[in-house]
């Protein structure tokens, strides 16, 4: 079973980035081989250019992973009550599996992340992923996670998770995901 972590912000270790890290952190418990792309190597990848077949070796990696992916997580920020541009440049680059047997995210779970600095922004950008996850004929667990930052405070000083509700949904996602792709296989 191979998961791709996909999110994050231009700050290292965000909590967007941290939250997304803990769900595959989960699956990776559970027996799943793991990869991440965090905020690092989001920012590396360059403008999607639908129009030009060249990719650098970090949007090849990328849209690798995810073609031999058995599900995805994918976390944003919810700024200004949507996905990131740094997110949103990451899954249009997905595009260049749209030709493949198995095209976008086919038969495959995604598992949704939302960290902001407020519950509206939360939930108008988890929508976005869902709606984004459909269109690439994925199926959103039943479980997105919406994390405020301001409310709630996800983290231990070590970066552990703190809250235990939160917590509780990593893992409660990270079931749905494995349970899912195992039933897609």
């Amino acid at each position: 079973m191979k998961i791709v972590g996909i999110g994050g912000t231009l700050r290292d270790g965000s909590s967007t980035e941290r939250l997304v890290a803990a769900v595959l952190d989960a699956c990776a418990s559970m027996g799943a081989q793991t990869q991440m792309f965090g905020g690092s190597a989001l920012k590396a990848l360059p403008h999607f250019n639908p129009e030009s077949t060249e990719r650098t070796t970090g949007e090849r990696a990328m849209v690798d992973a995810v073609r031999d992916a058995d599900a995805v997580v994918i976390g944003s920020p919810g700024y200004h009550g949507g996905v990131s541009g740094l997110v949103k440049n990451a899954i249009d680059l997905l595009e260049d599996l749209a030709r493949d047997a198995r095209p976008y995210f086919d038969g495959r779970p995604v598992g949704l992340v939302v960290s902001a600095a407020g519950w509206q922004a939360t939930g108008v950008t988890l929508a976005a992923l869902r709606g984004i996850t459909h269109a690439m004929r994925g199926w959103p667990t039943p479980l997105g996670i919406a994390v405020n930052t301001v409310a709630q405070k996800p983290f231990a000083a070590d970066g552990s998770l703190a809250d235990p509700e939160i917590a509780a949904a990593v893992a409660m996602q990270a079931r749905q995901i494995m349970q899912f792709a195992k039933g897609a296989a």
